[in-house]
């Protein structure tokens, strides 16, 4: 199974770095990508099942990354949210699970533990 996965990133260089690297290495496929907060949080409430994992970065062209996951809070339980951003600091992290985040991985020194990340999520039924 590959996980259906929605990207929230403005940076097109990591975007599709991103994509290539999970692609290849863990079990994901990118169905859409999104670089602002109204386009990521309007793809991810209109789609309902069409997603299985989002991706988000804090940093957006146009509002924020903690918007998308305010947005995200009425998702079904098998669909995952995680944060992939420059600014993992402690009082982020902890935003984030108020925000019912999965999981918040640091852009910098932890896209290997996102990789296994992705990976367990497609052996873990659903």
């Amino acid at each position: 199974m590959r996980l259906k996965t929605y990207i929230v990133e403005d940076n097109p260089t990591i975007r599709e770095n991103l994509i290539g690297t999970l692609e290849e290495l863990a079990c994901i496929s990118a169905v859409g990508t999104a670089e602002t907060e109204n386009e990521g949080k309007a793809w991810l409430t209109e789609s309902g099942q069409q997603w299985d994992l989002a991706i988000v970065d804090l940093f957006l062209r146009q509002g924020s990354g903690l918007g998308v996951l305010a947005a995200c809070r009425g998702r079904q339980p098998a669909q995952k949210v995680v944060v992939l951003s420059n600014y993992a600091t402690p009082d982020i992290r902890q935003r984030c699970a108020q925000l019912g985040v999965d999981a918040v991985f640091d852009k910098s020194n932890e896209i290997d533990a996102l990789v296994d990340y992705c990976i367990r999520q497609c052996a873990t039924p659903g």
